[in-house]
């Protein structure tokens, strides 16, 4: 017995696949969304580059918090200070036994090389307060307009300011 309904047509000539319209239409969704998650990517990368950046420039600023707490004397007595963008004079090996001021100007040597080494354009500045309590103040710079540019022209909007900097305050005594 055999049922007969109106949906059940097996012909041959009804039995046709895709057309090369509904081909292309979907190639071109599926490009759209393949560049879709290419852009997603990059913007995610240059995310990921921009918050190293500034994870090394904390570090890099702990640093130099650190070494002035291991060097109270001449931290407290100006030792530390140095301008921003100024690379002081090579210090002389501290290996085995320096005082306190020598080792501040090495200290601060060994920061500013780091920080140029580390970040683009990387350079920092250390000030002191004179009055009591001594609180330190260190400044790291840096040029992150690379991927500031390139996540503002993903998402957009105006390119974020140029270089990037943090700022850490301590007491120191």
């Amino acid at each position: 017995m055999r049922l007969h309904t109106k949906y059940t047509s097996c012909n041959a000539t009804d039995a046709r696949g895709f057309t090369l319209v509904e081909v292309l239409v979907s190639l071109v969704v599926l490009s759209v969304g393949l560049l879709g998650m290419a852009k997603m990517v990059m913007v995610s990368s240059h995310s990921n580059d921009s918050a190293y950046l500034r994870s090394q420039a904390t570090a890099l600023a702990y640093q130099a918090m650190d070494s002035m707490r291991a060097n109270l004397t001449a931290s407290t007595t100006n030792g530390y200070i140095t301008p921003l963008g100024v690379m002081p004079a090579a210090a002389v090996d501290c290996s085995a036994f320096c005082d306190s001021p020598t080792l501040a100007l090495s200290d601060v040597y060994a920061w500013k090389q780091h920080l140029k080494n580390a970040l683009p354009s990387g350079t920092g500045s250390i000030t002191t307060s004179a009055t009591f309590p001594v609180i330190a103040t260190v400044v790291v710079q840096w040029d992150d307009s690379v991927a500031q540019k390139a996540i503002a022209t993903a998402t957009n909007s105006a390119a974020g300011a140029s270089p990037q900097s943090i700022t850490l305050q301590t007491v120191l005594q």
